[in-house]
């Protein structure tokens, strides 16, 4: 399926964005580090959102051909297509100073399957449904199709939430229901009022891209203009409603136990993942964690107990 002209003009409006100059280098670091293999770095996240790297880890997805062409331990391209995506960190040097990097390998095949409607959970078309960049994109193919992703995966997100809004709703009201429950499927640190968070950042972002998706995707939803924006008027049946609500329950038992798998395999690929894992739990929980040495060198089994400890104290919710 591909989304309508008006979606796209739409999703791809964050690469008019100022982007400065280190995260752009760091796009040209990580298309370089995969060589001819990477066909697309995408920046996403609080870095985005602030339009700087200062005091947080820079967000990327590098989307790849094959697994097997970017990894030269056939495990890592294992794990990448049982449990995708692989989430690696990368210090790179920029200007005299430090980058953080927090990045994610996807192959495109993965990417395109995993915003579709088809793909149950919603750890990807949630996240991509979010404002997007493309730091570094091979052909102009390819920027096609990963932009008809990005539409794609506000499609199905807004798709999964419209019956949990069923009568009278603005777009923030169906954003806020969608992220609610997306964040409700895995494991998340941050405070309840993350979701405000993001409409304050790009709310203008979100009422164009609602009003495209409905407008081009939905045609038996009524548009009522109001003063600010639109409210949208969706009678659901009883039982598309239930189904919904089913499958959402579904998505919050299935995304925790998803969430501690790819915590145990963020072991193996996350080079300082405890550390920065523990900082983004006290950042956004206030929930501090100290551990000894000896817990360090045993990463898998203290991760585990950590992840208990950290749970029952209200770091995770």
């Amino acid at each position: 399926m591909k989304v309508s002209p008006l979606v796209l003009e739409v999703v791809a409006q964050p690469n008019s964005r100022p982007i400065p100059k280190a995260i752009r280098l760091v796009g040209d670091a990580l298309s370089k580090k995969y060589g001819p293999s990477a066909l697309g770095v995408l920046l996403y996240g609080s870095c985005l959102r602030a339009g700087t790297d200062h005091d947080s880890l820079v967000d990327c997805y590098v989307l790849v051909d094959h697994y097997n062409s970017v990894y030269q331990k056939a495990w890592l391209a294992l794990f990448n297509r049982w449990l995708p995506p692989n989430v690696f960190y990368w210090e790179v040097p920029v200007e005299e100073r430090i980058v953080r990097v927090k990045y994610a390998v996807l192959s495109l095949e993965d990417f395109e399957r995993s915003v579709s409607p088809q793909w149950f959970h919603s750890y990807f078309w949630a996240r991509f449904a979010q404002p997007t960049v493309l730091l570094v994109v091979s052909s102009q193919t390819i920027r096609q199709r990963i932009l008809n992703g990005l539409g794609m995966a506000a499609f199905t997100f807004i798709r999964k939430a419209l019956p949990r809004v069923s009568g009278r709703f603005t777009a923030r009201k169906l954003w806020s229901v969608g992220l609610s429950l997306s964040y409700g499927a895995e494991l998340r640190s941050e405070s309840s009022g993350r979701v405000d968070t993001l409409w304050k950042s790009d709310g203008d972002y979100y009422e164009q891209l609602t009003h495209a998706v409905l407008s081009s995707h939905f045609p038996g939803i009524q548009v009522v203009p109001q003063q600010e924006g639109c409210a949208y008027v969706f009678e659901g049946a009883g039982w598309e409603r239930f189904s919904n609500r089913l499958g959402w329950t579904f998505r919050r038992w299935q995304g925790k136990i998803l969430s501690v798998l790819r915590l145990i395999k963020a072991a193996f690929t996350f080079q300082g993942g405890v550390d920065y894992l523990l900082w983004k739990i006290e950042r956004h929980s206030g929930v501090k964690i100290e551990l000894t040495p000896a817990q360090r060198r045993h990463p898998i089994w203290t991760g585990l107990r950590t992840f208990w400890r950290v749970y029952r104290q209200g770091g995770f919710r």
